[in-house]
């Protein structure tokens, strides 16, 4: 259909249309120079670093600009003024402050849900996700993720769940649905040595078709043919400053950057195009444990995948890239002080993150074990009392389980500790209800507003790429 006879018929919903759509205006109302590039977005790319404050972005743009004399990708589409910008309201059914399954149901229903649920409604209600609406549309779909394929995030374009908790069930839906390209971490929900029900989830997806990698290496020599699920770990992915540090991950596990290329590449010559999630899931367990180190080298792995996008939709010429987060995390930021500069630039020293160095100690280490194992991964020397205060956490822990659970571990106080060294300061381990920022590239990147409230992008990706609203 002629994209103005589309837009006036108002054809992309059937009912309500003024108050589920909120991008209903003419094309009229939009700049010339919109109107010339107001065409079909074949593709859709959405690009989300999970748990990214402002100030998560802010630092990883000077961290890059300080290192290497160029910021972050995402930054520089803004001074570029190639992209169109807004900030959105990502409040869920049930509290200001979302979690990440509420977040991606928002974008994935076109309706805001309670925390911990994906796609069902605050009456029970069940709604179908977005990705399922472009595969009933023809167009191939996947998702990419540095934390388990069965986490919040990607589920919430994909399945429709009471639970975002139920993983094990998540990857069989997963089964069913036959996603053309669901690729990170999560072993556990696939495995049957670990999986409650013992089903061998990896040889029912190669018996329906799938081709299951494992490993980097099996992934660049995957068929384009079958349809693709990877898994590389057995939970989150490694943070990408531990994993770029160790010469068995970097073989074995694929950057975000390498699986978001993967992704394009199978799906690219799709005749009816494709949808494709990116996320940096770890962005936000980093942030969760005020670990600074995950932190910024996430963010920077998710600019290169940033990267990778964008470079393919200038060539491409048919694809609306979509960048954002789902929430607020830790609100971390660069302090005020006199060695600020020189503080934050240690950081660019750092060889591990603090989950490195935390899971290394226990009730054996002495405290001059402690002081070695911080200079290596920090470059900065603890004095006796800041080991001594870190020993003690590991000293009052009661049993083994507990002991190398993260909510056991002094993350807080080693964020402190570093904080005389770094000038990288956090209001606390839990998300926030921030405004999000939403950057917009390519065709479609027009009907966003300066404003927009989450459940508005649902929308926006379908009338982009002229699916209509029927399933």
């Amino acid at each position: 259909m002629e994209r103005r006879k589309f837009l006036r018929n108002g054809s992309l919903f059937t009912i309500g249309a003024s108050l589920l759509n909120p991008f209903s205006s003419s094309a009229n109302d939009f700049d010339a120079n919109f109107i010339q590039k107001n065409k079909k977005a074949k593709n859709i790319i959405f690009i989300v670093s999970d748990g990214m404050s402002i100030g998560t972005l802010n630092m990883a743009d000077i961290y890059l600009s300080r290192k290497t004399g160029q910021g972050t990708n995402w930054i520089q589409l803004y001074k570029d003024n190639r992209i169109t910008r807004s900030l959105m309201d990502m409040t869920s059914a049930s509290s200001i402050v979302t979690d990440s399954a509420a977040a991606s149901s928002s974008w994935g229903s076109g309706f805001r849900v309670k925390n911990g649920s994906l796609n069902i409604g605050v009456n029970g209600e069940e709604y179908l996700p977005i990705w399922q609406k472009f595969k009933k549309a023809g167009k191939m779909a996947g998702c990419v993720t540095t934390v388990p394929i069965t986490h919040a995030t990607p589920a919430g374009f994909c399945v429709a769940s009471k639970s975002r908790n139920s993983q094990e069930n998540i990857a069989e839906m997963y089964l069913d649905l036959k996603f053309d390209i669901m690729m990170g971490g999560g072993n556990k929900y696939f495995s049957a040595d670990s999986r409650k029900d013992k089903r061998d989830m990896y040889q029912e997806f190669t018996a329906k078709g799938f081709n299951v990698v494992k490993t980097r290496s099996e992934m660049m020599a995957s068929d384009n043919s079958k349809p693709i699920l990877g898994v590389f770990y057995n939970d989150g992915l490694p943070y990408t400053k531990d994993h770029e540090n160790s010469k068995e991950l970097t073989e074995k596990i694929p950057t975000l950057a390498e699986m978001a290329q993967r992704a394009i590449d199978k799906m690219k010559n799709h005749t009816e195009g494709f949808v494709l999630q990116i996320e940096a899931g770890k962005v936000d367990w980093a942030a969760h444990a005020n670990d600074i180190a995950g932190l910024i080298y996430d963010q920077v792995a998710h600019d290169e995948a940033v990267k990778v996008a964008i470079d393919f939709a200038e060539k491409d010429k048919n694809t609306l890239v979509i960048i954002t987060s789902d929430h607020g995390n830790a609100n971390p930021g660069i302090i005020y002080g006199k060695e600020a500069n020189s503080n934050f630039d240690s950081i660019q020293k750092y060889k591990q993150t603090n989950e490195w160095i935390l899971n290394g100690i226990g009730k054996e280490t002495s405290e001059s074990q402690v002081i070695e194992r911080v200079e290596f991964a920090n470059n900065f020397v603890l004095k006796n009392e800041e080991a001594k205060e870190l020993l003690s956490y590991y000293m009052n822990v009661k049993t083994e389980n507990e002991l190398y659970n993260p909510k056991s571990l002094p993350f807080k106080k080693l964020s402190e500790i570093q904080q005389k060294y770094n000038s990288v300061g956090w209001i606390s381990m839990n998300h926030s209800a921030d405004y999000t920022e939403l950057a917009l590239f390519g065709p479609g990147s027009q009907l966003a507003k300066p404003f927009v409230k989450n459940t508005d992008m649902h929308y926006l990706m379908l009338q982009a790429a002229e699916v209509e609203n029927k399933f």
